[in-house]
């Protein structure tokens, strides 16, 4: 009897487990993984991860892939119906974040917003972004801030013009021209200046913005990158497996130099009553009236949007004196999420649409025409006449197609087991959305690895850079999906408005057309592009130093 009991309840406990694989759906197809370790082998021997993984869903055939690495399951999505099962209709249990090291570091320990998982924390930190910072009334007071980066990059580009020996015309590089206009108006917005110095002579970035610059690229590349140690926490205690951790350890360092100087300085004009005034977006998180931050979740935030998207900016609530103080303990959240997130996107989008409109002149053309029926020679493209730029704008929306700033979404994680597309999703599993996947499907769009931006030109509606059927991925959807996006949007279109309107754009001497490859472990062009400008309004119409 002794031996028969226990022996009886092994068994049953057997059969339940038998029973219930049997009754529950299939994991998503993918590789066979190795015991414990899964397919992490396979992933190391085959960087870049994220090609890997498109290319087993290829091989395979399938929208929707499961890898085991470690004891976590990876599902990577490129179905636009099946992401939306992910993102909208059962967000409820797939809206949190998964820990890694990558995250846990840029986000100051998850005081931002966009890294956090889900909780109170999150809910507070949405809620102050959505009503206090990319506000609608929010949106129109940063309009004169917004103005002036809009006139000093053509200045600026301007300025290369004259410089060639007294000939109105000169070669840029799009790639610093866009992550210079991005970086200056998250700058602006958040710190009230476009320099941390004085910049250079000819009004471009100084030293001190080129290493902000840089360091922000780097976090960027290293946010979310597959590390080893993500999948084996334990190694975090024993080892930098795959050297990351020190590369992003020094990145955010040096992000962190210039900006939080002026965030402790800042808080300690309002404590000292020297600044009573709002003037920019760090004013405002400093002198919030209804939820106090601290001065921690202030710069977390900053960081994780100036790298991330420039298009998410948090307020926070110091009272007086001891309030002041303890806002002092959460500058890093707010600022680092602010920072990180309007800063990529939109130079990546540049640069790539320009590549692909010098390419094909046809579109360039029609672009240019459509600024001077709507908005003339005798005037700059204002904010004003966005909505009334339905072509400038299909053309934002079809390099957010084609050529994607990342492979995949920020990851998801869920919270509970659940069933979709008709597999097994265990708990704890990561989601990946391919922005690849969802833009170049053939199934939803033909030839889709042709530039068309007529293919968004929908008869006299207005074309909105959001797509909630997830044609395309640039802006996300659901209680995660991005709530910057009247700030995004603004910001990607004016800059493509004004370069097209401002200038004559020509490829070098001796090159036929742009080579448009992308690098290989990034889908940023391979090389940058370089073009040859000229003005082409009245001389009066362009800013002067």
């Amino acid at each position: 009897m002794i031996i028969f009991f226990p022996s009886l309840m092994l068994i049953c406990y057997l059969l339940s487990k038998l029973t219930s694989s049997k009754l529950r759906p299939p994991l998503p197809p993918g590789p066979t993984p190795l015991p414990y370790i899964g397919s992490i082998i396979s992933m190391l021997r085959n960087k870049p991860t994220f090609r890997w993984i498109h290319k087993m869903m290829d091989k395979i055939n399938t929208k929707i892939l499961c890898i085991r690495l470690g004891n976590v399951h990876v599902i990577a999505v490129s179905d636009p119906k099946i992401a939306l099962e992910f993102l909208k209709d059962t967000d409820g249990i797939f809206s949190s974040r998964p820990d890694s090291m990558s995250g846990n570091l840029t986000s100051g320990g998850y005081l931002d917003t966009v890294l956090a998982p889900m909780g109170d924390h999150w809910k507070k930190m949405r809620k102050i972004l959505s009503r206090e910072i990319l506000s609608g009334a929010r949106h129109k007071w940063l309009l004169k801030k917004r103005v002036e980066e809009d006139e000093n990059i053509l200045r600026y580009i301007n300025n290369q013009c004259k410089i060639n020996h007294g000939v109105t015309r000169g070669f840029v590089n799009v790639r610093i021209i866009a992550q210079q206009y991005s970086s200056n108006m998250v700058r602006k917005l958040i710190f009230g200046s476009r320099y941390f110095g004085k910049g250079s002579a000819d009004g471009g970035p100084g030293d001190e913005e080129i290493e902000h610059v840089d360091s922000l690229w780097t976090i960027l590349v290293y946010l979310n990158a597959f590390c080893v140690t993500d999948y084996f926490p334990w190694l975090r205690w024993i080892t930098d497996f795959d050297g990351h951790e020190k590369i992003i350890r020094n990145a955010i360092l040096m992000s962190r130099k210039y900006q939080d100087a002026l965030i402790d300085e800042r808080i300690q004009q309002w404590k000292d009553g020297v600044r009573t005034k709002q003037d920019d977006l760090l004013d405002v998180l400093i002198t919030l009236e209804h939820t106090r931050l601290t001065a921690d979740e202030i710069k977390a935030q900053i960081l994780v949007r100036l790298t991330r998207f420039l298009f998410l900016f948090f307020l926070f609530w110091l009272g007086r004196h001891q309030s002041l103080f303890c806002a002092i303990l959460i500058n890093f959240g707010v600022v680092q999420d602010l920072i990180l997130a309007g800063f990529d996107n939109v130079s990546n989008n540049i640069e790539w649409a320009m590549a692909e409109m010098i390419n094909q002149p046809r579109i360039l053309d029609k672009a240019i025409h459509e600024l001077d029926c709507v908005v003339g020679k005798d005037r700059l493209v204002q904010e004003s006449d966005l909505p009334s730029l339905n072509y400038i704008k299909s053309c934002v929306k079809e390099a957010f197609r084609l050529h994607p700033v990342a492979p995949f979404n920020v990851p998801h994680v869920t919270t509970a087991d659940s069933t979709v597309a008709g597999y097994f999703i265990p708990k704890g599993s990561h989601v990946l959305v391919s922005r690849l996947g969802l833009g170049r499907n053939p199934e939803v769009w033909d030839e889709p690895l042709t530039f068309n931006p007529d293919r968004h030109m929908k008869s006299d509606k207005e074309v909105v850079l959001t797509d909630l059927n997830l044609g395309t991925f640039s802006f996300s959807t659901g209680r995660r999906g991005c709530p910057a996006v009247l700030l995004g949007s603004t910001m990607t279109t004016m800059l493509l408005a004004r370069l097209v309107q401002g200038f004559t754009w020509e490829l070098p001497p001796n090159e036929p057309h742009v080579d448009l490859k992308e690098k290989l472990h990034d889908l940023a062009k391979a090389k940058p592009l370089l073009a040859l400008v000229k003005p082409r309004l009245p001389h009066h119409l362009y800013p002067t130093s």
